[in-house]
């Protein structure tokens, strides 16, 4: 009896602990809470920008965003930019774009160092 009391002990501790990690690293990493243009919106010729706003600090040197043509072809005029006084966003100028889809790529390392990614497409009418 005391040997089935010892190891149920020892798994709820077990699954405690698991837990407890899992949900440390779920909040240890940058997800996104807001873009502009939204994932699949349709937009005017006069987008001038992709700005993505991020549930935690970014560190600038090695976040970025990335948004090319249907056929691949970068159209950002200058490096993404982390806001130094606002390090949750995180926006990229964008060259003339002629109507089209574009897709967006986007790296976001969190200030603890966890990486994650993602992609969107917009659309140019």
């Amino acid at each position: 009896m005391k040997t089935s009391r010892l190891n149920s002990s020892v798994a709820r501790a077990l699954v405690a602990a698991l837990t407890l990690t899992i949900a440390q690293l779920a909040h240890a990493h940058a997800f996104p809470t807001h873009q502009t243009p939204s994932a699949g919106s349709a937009v005017s010729a006069s987008q001038k920008d992709v700005a993505i706003d991020f549930d935690d600090g970014l560190e600038p040197a090695f976040s970025s965003i990335t948004v090319t043509d249907s056929q691949g072809k970068s159209v950002i005029s200058n490096k993404s930019v982390v806001d130094p006084s606002n390090t949750k966003h995180m926006s990229v100028a964008l060259k003339a774009l002629a109507p089209g889809v574009y897709t967006v790529e986007w790296v976001a390392v969190a200030a603890d160092g966890h990486r994650t990614q993602g992609h969107f497409t917009f659309t140019v009418k």
